[in-house]
């Protein structure tokens, strides 16, 4: 894994300087932008880090370039600067995940615990980003037929049920329900479904006669 990066987006020189020096000397890795249309010019979504994004700057603001990052699934966690306290603006970033909202000039201290969370959540969700992508990739090898027993199993319907609503028999069903969990490494319906949760897979739902 690459080193985690602190980008500082800030259209105010003195300040990209000043918090650019103040985190070197505390140990973290930083790249410097003077705007969001740098940093975009530059960006490559699957980074490893947290931002700290101005508020106010020319063309695009810190929140449309926060809109713009959720709206590409690029989830580097995201801290507020501004000169100007606005608690509708702080409180919208909030809503949209941002990890906090400081107002300059930056309590050394508060910043620095912001960095620490906003590391932390980044490494957590990265590292459920990657599990999601493993298990959907095991789900991938499981035959039409296999996918298809496995969204009636997750509802809690027993072998028999489901055989009826398959119009297969329920024999039929016990070997495709146990290559299902022989493929995806589980033993018990409980794990089933949270990997189908994580995969965003929803059982099938018998339509009520």
């Amino acid at each position: 894994m690459t080193e985690p990066t602190v980008f500082i987006i800030d259209d105010d020189p003195s300040v990209r300087k000043g918090l650019s020096r103040l985190l070197n000397v505390a140990g973290f890795h930083t790249k410097t932008f003077h705007s969001a249309e740098d940093f975009l010019a530059a960006w490559v979504c699957d980074r490893h880090g947290c931002i700290l994004l101005d508020v106010n700057m020319p063309k695009m603001t810190g929140p449309q370039l926060h809109q713009f990052l959720i709206s590409s699934e690029c989830y580097l966690p995201v801290i507020f600067l501004t000169a100007h306290g606005d608690a509708h603006t702080a409180a919208t970033a909030i809503k949209k995940g941002a990890v906090d909202f400081i107002e300059k000039p930056v309590s050394k201290n508060d910043l620095l615990a912001a960095i620490r969370v906003s590391l932390e959540k980044d490494n957590f969700l990265r590292k459920q980003r990657a599990e999601n992508t493993l298990i959907k990739e095991q789900i991938d090898t499981l035959t039409n037929r296999e996918h298809e027993v496995m969204t009636f199993v997750i509802t809690g319907m027993l072998n028999k049920q489901i055989a009826a609503e398959m119009n297969i028999s329920e024999e039929t069903v016990k070997i495709h329900r146990g290559r299902v969990m022989q493929k995806l490494g589980i033993t018990s319906v409980a794990e089933l479904v949270r990997l189908c949760d994580k995969a965003g897979i929803a059982p099938f739902l018998p339509q009520k006669s």
